[in-house]
């Protein structure tokens, strides 16, 4: 009686998968290189197209290809560019009542020959509808039927058997974010528009400006330069948040210096009690960097980080006062310190 046959597996080693892994974005990495040095003029009709649009860039794909293509037109709406995401099976069960006459279609398709895409061509070209095609070359069924081609070119596709689309897909996705850029770029799309497209998060919060977050009114401790250092801190106490800075100013209510709890610390560290019935502005800190109330939190977040404050008051053009920035209020924000 023989025994079963036992098949031996040979172990997958985990620098192999490190190898392999490398080579993967290895390769991704130089098809964008050579994808670069092969951008030309045509590109820039395409951003010409896209800038000149009167309606929306109506983005199309199967398949992977379609979902980079949502990727797409997720960016262009978020840097300006009013687009959509059609999918080309269901256009043909009703959704091309969402296409108009001043659109302009944006299709993605590696093969140029996805017959999904392919079945939508004459009909977008009897609506008189340009088309931007990304695929790999200009003599397929998408490339031909475009107005405006950007090829790829022969792309290997990953991993050992290179079946799975993942290098043309990454350089689909590159072409399409960076016509998105630059086009954001051309039409002057600023930090602001950014900021009211992307209102929430991190990323909302950075691009907000400082005076949407900064501590005001009576918030805000604000004394004299000849205020008596004892006096001035009971009879600045504020309910609510509490800041570690009083705002000090002069005669005309000009900023000319702030005191932190660093300040009144460092008194009683080196034995200067006799301080505290003295003057603030003997003990502020004079001169005080400020920041903007039009400036945007990143900016401030910049400053705090950077010159290792924890409070930076905001003040108007003719120098007053009007809030403070408290590193407590974004601490979210704060570059992670690294250790070697």
């Amino acid at each position: 009686m023989s025994s079963a046959h036992t098949s031996s597996i040979v172990p997958y080693s985990r620098f192999e998968q490190l190898a392999e892994g490398r080579s993967i974005l290895q390769q991704a990495s130089e098809t964008l290189a050579t994808l670069a040095k092969k951008l030309e003029a045509n590109f820039c009709d395409a951003v010409e197209l896209i800038n000149s649009c009167k309606g929306s860039v109506i983005v199309t794909g199967m398949g992977k290809a379609g979902l980079i293509g949502q990727k797409i037109a997720a960016t262009l709406s978020s840097t300006g560019t009013r687009s959509h995401f059609l999918h080309p099976a269901e256009a043909v069960h009703g959704d091309l009542g969402c296409l108009h006459a001043n659109d302009v279609v944006l299709a993605l398709s590696n093969s140029g020959e996805t017959e999904e895409v392919s079945r939508l061509l004459p009909i977008l070209a009897q609506m008189g509808l340009p088309i931007i095609a990304i695929t790999a070359h200009e003599r397929s069924t998408l490339g031909a039927a475009a107005e405006i081609t950007l090829a790829l070119g022969n792309i290997r596709e990953a991993g050992p058997y290179g079946l799975a689309p993942s290098t043309s897909t990454t350089a689909m996705l590159a072409m399409g974010d960076t016509l998105a850029l630059v086009v954001s770029r051309l039409k002057g799309f600023s930090p602001k528009q950014f900021a009211v497209l992307h209102p929430a998060g991190s990323l909302g919060l950075k691009l907000k400006s400082v005076r949407e977050i900064m501590r005001h009114g009576p918030e805000l401790r604000i004394a004299r330069h000849d205020e008596i250092i004892r006096e001035m801190l009971k009879s600045h106490k504020r309910p609510g948040r509490r800041t570690g800075a009083v705002i000090v100013v002069d005669e005309c209510g000009l900023i000319v210096g702030l005191f932190t709890d660093s300040d009144l610390v460092r008194l009683l560290e080196e034995h200067r009690e006799g301080q505290l019935d003295r003057p603030v502005s003997e003990a502020m800190t004079a001169r005080p960097l400020t920041i903007d109330a039009d400036a945007t939190v990143e900016e401030a977040v910049h400053v705090l980080s950077t010159r290792k404050f924890s409070e930076l008051p905001v003040v108007e053009a003719d120098g007053k006062p009007i809030g403070l920035i408290d590193i407590t209020d974004v601490i979210s924000l704060m570059p992670q310190e690294t250790t070697e």
